[in-house]
């Protein structure tokens, strides 16, 4: 059964996945690091998710941190395009349809996370 995406059914899912995911695992070994995400126009408001990276284990949640590393904006319409593998999140950047701010040079030093984390989560089933 597929997960609503940006719902805390997706976020516990997501979270499951990417702790039981070798690759990802894998790549937060030695990262320590707290993104959140800001999402504008889903079908439910705005929406925040967090993922927070440290000794070895990732929480994925709705909401926000305190003091994140990086902040990540953008509209529903782009969240989903690169939720579903229609856009790599270079290009939503490079194309201003990310909006990145934060310690970047960290968000870069662990870029296999992210690479990782769409690996992990490309099978999983989600309803947009």
């Amino acid at each position: 059964m597929a997960s609503k995406f940006l719902t805390e059914e997706w976020a516990g899912e997501v979270s499951s996945i990417l702790n039981s995911h070798p690759g990802f695992k894998g790549s937060i070994a030695n990262a320590d690091l707290g993104i959140v995400y800001n999402v504008a126009g889903t079908p439910n408001g705005d929406v925040s998710y967090f993922i927070k990276t440290a000794a070895g284990s990732a929480e994925l949640g709705l909401g926000t941190l305190d003091n994140p590393d990086v902040t990540v904006g953008s509209t529903y319409e782009t969240a989903a395009a690169i939720s579903k593998g229609d856009l790599n999140t270079q290009t939503a950047f490079m194309t201003g349809k990310l909006k990145v701010g934060g310690n970047l040079a960290k968000l870069m030093m662990h870029q296999a996370v992210i690479n990782q984390w769409a690996a992990a989560v490309k099978d999983m089933e989600v309803e947009y």
